[in-house]
């Protein structure tokens, strides 16, 4: 993990952190940095709104010019510390693109039931039953997935990372074609701001960024696997 911010001694922190999720809303941030973990009132660092994909979670780019922190952890314990929240956030996000994929799936079994075409629901044809046959059984891989990774994290299971990176490898995967596919079988609905479907495809989208793309953790599973890379 590298320390983006500097310490120029006492405490004095400098550098730039780009892409941080409801940093406008903190009141005090948590700041790796090359000497350590540190608190940092909200108030001393500068704050530049981005506009993100998804915009019910909102980015903002932070900088310390001199801005003053509070010593928490030595470099050692820091680093442990941020990677182990990384690692629970990564298996808590992969619960997330569960959720989300679940409520595509649902919503769109709902649409095409109800939704009818040539005098019948369109969810009768048989493509569009083999599309949605397809990603129940993605969704229900994916819980497996997300749940194992669940697991792991609450036991402290010594494979917690492996578990957690076939979960994220998958779940991220899983919830972008869930998306992708409730807004396509809801037809020209499905492509209007009126519907809910593409705040779902762009949570998707970004939560596939957030903590590692998937192929950075197809990556880890084969590392971990002893595996070449794929």
């Amino acid at each position: 993990l590298p320390a983006a911010v500097r310490d120029a001694g006492g405490g004095i922190l400098t550098g730039t952190v780009t892409s941080v999720a409801d940093a406008v809303a903190a009141d005090v941030l948590l700041v790796l940095a090359d000497t350590g973990l540190y608190a940092v009132p909200a108030a001393e660092v500068s704050l530049t709104e981005r506009v993100p994909l998804d915009l019910t979670r909102p980015l903002a780019t932070v900088t310390l010019d001199g801005a003053a922190g509070t010593r928490l952890a030595d470099p050692a314990t820091a680093r442990a510390a941020v990677a182990g929240a990384l690692l629970s956030g990564a298996g808590l996000l992969a619960s997330e693109q569960l959720g989300l994929a679940q409520w595509c799936l649902a919503e769109t079994v709902r649409h095409v039931r109800g939704r009818h075409q040539f005098n019948r629901p369109v969810g009768s044809f048989q493509a569009l039953k083999h599309r949605l046959a397809r990603l129940w059984l993605d969704v229900a891989s994916a819980r497996a997935a997300a749940r194992a990774a669940a697991d792991a994290l609450a036991t402290g299971a010594p494979d917690a990372p492996l578990t957690v990176a076939v979960a994220q490898a998958y779940c991220s995967g899983v919830a972008v074609r869930a998306a992708e596919e409730c807004v396509q079988l809801h037809g020209g609905i499905g492509m209007t701001w009126e519907h809910p479907a593409h705040l779902y495809l762009k949570r998707a989208k970004s939560a596939a960024l957030a903590l590692g793309t998937p192929g950075h953790h197809h990556t880890l599973v084969a590392d971990f696997a002893e595996l070449p890379a794929p």
